[in-house]
């Protein structure tokens, strides 16, 4: 089976379509959405309506949460953000049923799902929606080692907006370190696939990942997309800091 995974998508219309197109044409069988489909961004009603249509299992992720509940932890231009994201949800164009399909789905989102060998969380394997494992993780050895004892074999999750590959070893493999495929083996791995939406590596580019279970390979797709349009929109909005259109241009 062929997946197509993606994470983090922050209310970013252009990011999602451009990245929804391309995984049109990879031939997938399904699509995994790990979370955070809302939040920062200018269009969370539309990201929500293209995952719902076309993602067949989806997680929730902590600005999904904090849509829901009192959000835990923001900084005050993400708290700001997603009171914003609130109110739009609450007052979207349209049918009272497909806003309250929207916060429905919301709503019933799983934190964490596992299929064999594999599990799908949004944060990590410890704490699905919240925690993060940032590249430099993999020098607290003793924080990995309690991480990998909740891995099945493999972990997909977003959450940080960094992708690549943590091993029982202590790496971290970015996309480039591999050039943008992984082979999957019999060790244990915990697998970031990036963000569509914030990217936060350094490279603008929207990230996605592949996983070919049948050929046991990885592919991290960089997708470009027209971020100056998403940013025209923040800054055309009061409640959405500027910075989050400026980091855009960088992917920071």
């Amino acid at each position: 089976m062929r997946q197509a995974l993606i994470s983090d998508i922050h209310g970013n219309l252009e990011a999602l379509q451009a990245v929804m197109s391309d995984i049109r044409e990879q031939g997938v069988d399904r699509v995994v959405c790990l979370g955070d489909i809302v939040g920062y961004g200018p269009n969370p009603c539309e990201c929500l309506d293209i995952v719902m249509q076309h993602c067949q299992l989806t997680i929730l992720g902590n600005h999904d949460q904090a849509a829901l509940f009192d959000p835990e932890g923001f900084n005050p231009i993400a708290l700001r953000a997603i009171y914003w994201t609130r109110d739009a949800l609450d007052h979207a164009h349209g049918p009272a049923n497909a806003i309250n399909r929207r916060w429905d789905f919301l709503s019933e989102l799983p934190k964490q799902h596992r299929e064999q060998d594999i599990l799908y969380v949004h944060g990590s394997p410890r704490d699905a929606t919240n925690e993060y494992v940032f590249p430099e993780s993999v020098y607290d050895q003793a924080r990995m080692r309690l991480l990998f004892e909740r891995v099945p074999l493999y972990s997909f999750q977003g959450h940080t907006h960094m992708p690549g590959v943590f091993t029982t070893d202590g790496e971290f493999i970015t996309p480039s370190d591999c050039d943008y495929e992984f082979e999957l083996g019999p060790e244990k791995l915990m697998i970031n696939v990036g963000s569509v939406g914030q990217p936060r590596d350094e490279d603008n580019r929207s990230c996605y990942l592949i996983l070919d279970s049948s050929a046991q390979l990885i592919q991290f797709r960089r997708i470009n997309y027209d971020f100056e349009s998403t940013i025209r929109k923040i800054y055309a909005i009061t409640d959405l800091d500027d910075m989050l259109g400026d980091r855009l241009r960088a992917g920071r």
